[in-house]
């Protein structure tokens, strides 16, 4: 039995869906624990493109379970519409293999709204770079008790009561602060109405389905969204996401103690990329940061915005591995780098004259902050074909060698291509 945590070391964007789908075959649950529909999984399965939002990578496996745990915020049409475009692919999905936590709170029409009319609001260079899916200020409502979960859908009278109170309250804010249009709540209850009854059959109680399933014997496997900074708390504040994207939100967001933890993996991109407003201090400005950008098909899964790369980002990654405790990394997208020579890992910063080899916690630093690289050889042709790491260029081995290096933390996993079959499995997470 073991229990693994899958999060992102970076800005989010790191190939998390395609790992937790290749793990999924050794884990009996898969629970999403945090974020919305602003987060995107792709996956490749034999050649068929999945992209999920809020439901479990693992959905794909027939014979597993998974779970959308209570700290993730749930956007019902945008579920509704993924349930439908599975079943629309000849894999419709039952209560049996997917629950949802009662717990969970619901994004509303007017935290969308909110969301876009305060990104307005913003002046150029003040802009967040949020997605406008209504995420913040959800979580927002959660946190000043103001929220309405699945739980509050499924008993109707309650949830007008709560819509009508959060209604007067945000049309005021639409309309007096944000000169925006309001909303209608008798529309949205109808609507919502419609809701509950498709999700009735779904909502559960997610961490006892969690012990259960440990009881039994089971392995269970958290997926996390986004990147580690993009956490609320230590990301690059204020252009983060409005949820704990480390290892530690899986036990909030899904209810599970931190002793029955067993294993961190760390998704680490053979580069870096941030989507969006924000800081990015390996930013590349130049032909080799295009080339990377077209070779990785560096596009959001979520926005379709294009994404900033620049080269792998040393500070990022040891940040990562002290706030989750990493145990291993999975590395992605290495055959991006091939023909690219020689490759940059930014081992510190400078800032003014002073060198940092984590995060400065003061956003105008990490503007200022300069990177400073280690080069590393390249080397050349094709390795998606390599099933091992003796099949890789000793400069491509190198290279994996390198950032272990720098992290401290062995590699679990190196992905050589976007197909599930195109990965080397040095160690299974669920073997101990």
């Amino acid at each position: 039995m073991a229990t693994v945590v899958v999060i992102g070391t970076q800005w989010g964007d790191e190939g998390k869906g395609k790992i937790v789908d290749l793990l999924t075959e050794y884990a009996d649950l898969i629970v999403r624990f945090q974020g919305g529909n602003n987060a995107g999984h792709t996956l490749v399965v034999d050649g068929e493109k999945f992209i999920f939002h809020l439901i479990p990578s693992g959905i794909l496996y027939e014979d597993k379970r998974c779970a959308i745990g209570n700290g993730v915020v749930l956007d019902p049409a945008v579920l509704m519409e993924e349930l439908k475009e599975l079943e629309d692919k000849g894999r419709k999905i039952t209560p049996e293999r997917l629950m949802i936590s009662e717990n969970t709170h619901l994004i509303m029409p007017y935290h969308k709204a909110l969301d876009h009319a305060r990104e307005a609001a913003k002046s150029e260079g003040k802009k967040i770079g949020t997605t406008g899916r209504g995420i913040g200020p959800c979580y927002e409502d959660k946190i000043v008790r103001n929220g309405i979960k699945v739980t509050d859908l499924l008993d109707s009278a309650l949830f007008r009561e709560k819509l009508e109170n959060n209604v007067a309250e945000k049309n005021f804010l639409l309309t007096k602060m944000l000169n925006a249009e309001p909303v209608d709540a008798g529309r949205i209850y109808d609507e919502y109405m419609g809701y509950a009854e498709v999700l009735a059959p779904f909502a559960g109680n997610v961490s006892v389905l969690i012990d259960e399933t440990r009881q039994k014997g089971g392995d269970v496997l958290f997926e996390g969204a986004q990147g580690t900074q993009l956490d609320i708390d230590h990301g690059t504040y204020p252009f983060v996401t409005s949820s704990n994207t480390v290892a530690g939100g899986a036990c909030c967001g899904a209810g599970i103690g931190p002793s029955q933890i067993d294993c961190v993996i760390g998704i680490c991109k053979a580069y870096t990329t941030r989507v969006g407003s924000g800081p990015f201090p390996t930013e590349l400005f130049d032909d080799t940061g295009d080339l990377i950008q077209r070779k990785g098909a560096e596009f959001g899964a979520t926005t379709g915005r294009r994404r900033r790369c620049g080269w792998l980002d040393g500070v990022v990654l040891k940040d990562a591995v002290r706030l989750n405790g990493l145990n291993g990394l999975a590395i992605t997208k290495l055959d991006v780098m091939s023909d690219i020579d020689p490759l940059g890992i930014c081992e510190s910063y400078q800032v003014e004259g002073e060198n940092f080899t984590s995060m400065p916690t003061n956003i105008r630093k990490v503007e200022k902050a300069k990177p400073v690289y280690r080069q590393v050889k390249g080397w050349a042709g094709d390795i998606t074909g390599a099933r091992s790491m003796d099949d890789l260029p000793r400069e491509a081995r190198d290279y994996v060698h390198s950032i272990e290096a720098q992290a401290g933390t062995p590699a679990y996993v190196v992905s050589v291509g976007p197909d599930r079959e195109q990965t080397i499995l040095l160690k299974n997470p669920f073997e101990g």
